[in-house]
């Protein structure tokens, strides 16, 4: 069987009345997504603490999935007839099914990060038994280790993590780098973000590979402060963050910051530098990671 996806560009007034028209007239899910996702035009949801709430993009794309008999163009009129709107341009794809798990899990192999640190998908054997593994099932967060943004922070860890160490993994995702923390001689480790599923993912990988881990909400997080504090988001959320980070940081410890675009490196950098004395930056296709020292 066959799917129908139709993709709509929408201004974020009128994006969840869509969404629910769309369900109602027929659709077997909606999703709202950035308009610009993946572009530099990307633009992040915050939800943490002091910061105003914005729950959808201002420029959103719709993406709406029918199935394969449906009259998918005429379910988009009908739709925006409800809710009183003209009837927007949209794309119409076809979908092929497939074997969606095996097909998601071909993607991911193991990947070796050092010569002592691999990262291993939960269906796949560890290639060296001797090294540390990191076991690992994405669920529906973000870190694999594949990506070059999650890969230079392992390696910072792997290289210069202080034995002992309490370290927080702000916007965790997946919680590989809370865990690889542990891993690799953390005392401690809290991960934090935004997104309840991501907690969920974080939780089980953290049970997965038999280490202990606490993951917050951002409000939930306790009043204290860290020995390593690492942050691979995106770089607008790191301009925002720069006092929370750095308060989150103890005098003499560590930050690293991933999820930034090389041409993005010195603006950061300018911005960390109020608090940090940074290291030269470390890029890996196109990303940057930034890492250095609390001063006093």
């Amino acid at each position: 069987m066959a799917y129908q996806q139709i993709s709509i560009p929408v201004h974020e007034a009128v994006a969840e009345a869509l969404s629910d028209a769309l369900m109602d007239c027929g659709a077997l899910s909606v999703a709202i997504e950035d308009a610009f996702a993946g572009t530099d035009g990307e633009e992040p949801i915050f939800g943490e603490p002091g910061m105003p709430v914005q729950q959808i993009w201002q420029q959103s794309r719709i993406i709406a999935l029918f199935g394969e008999g449906v009259d998918a163009g005429a379910s988009v009129a009908a739709a925006v007839r409800v809710i009183d709107l003209p009837l927007p341009e949209y794309r119409l794809d076809i979908l092929q099914e497939q074997d969606w798990v095996r097909l998601t899990q071909s993607q991911f192999d193991p990947i070796r990060i050092s010569e002592r640190l691999w990262i291993t998908p939960t269906w796949h054997e560890t290639p060296d038994k001797q090294a540390v593994n990191l076991r690992l099932d994405p669920g529906l967060a973000f870190g694999t280790g594949s990506h070059p943004t999650t890969r230079l922070c392992l390696q910072w860890l792997d290289a210069y993590l202080p034995d002992g160490a309490q370290v927080l993994d702000y916007g965790c995702g997946s919680g590989i780098l809370t865990v690889a923390a542990l891993k690799l001689g953390a005392a401690s480790a809290a991960g934090v973000d935004i997104d309840e599923q991501a907690l969920k993912s974080s939780r089980d990988n953290a049970a997965q590979n038999n280490v202990q881990a606490a993951f917050y909400l951002p409000d939930r997080l306790p009043e204290r402060q860290f020995d390593v504090v690492l942050a691979n988001i995106l770089a607008n959320p790191l301009r925002m963050l720069g006092g929370m980070l750095a308060g989150r940081t103890k005098t003499g410890g560590h930050i690293v910051l991933s999820g930034i675009l090389a041409e993005q490196a010195a603006e950061l950098s300018a911005i960390y530098a109020e608090w940090f004395d940074l290291d030269e930056p470390v890029c890996d296709e196109g990303w940057v990671r930034l890492s250095g020292v609390k001063r006093g």
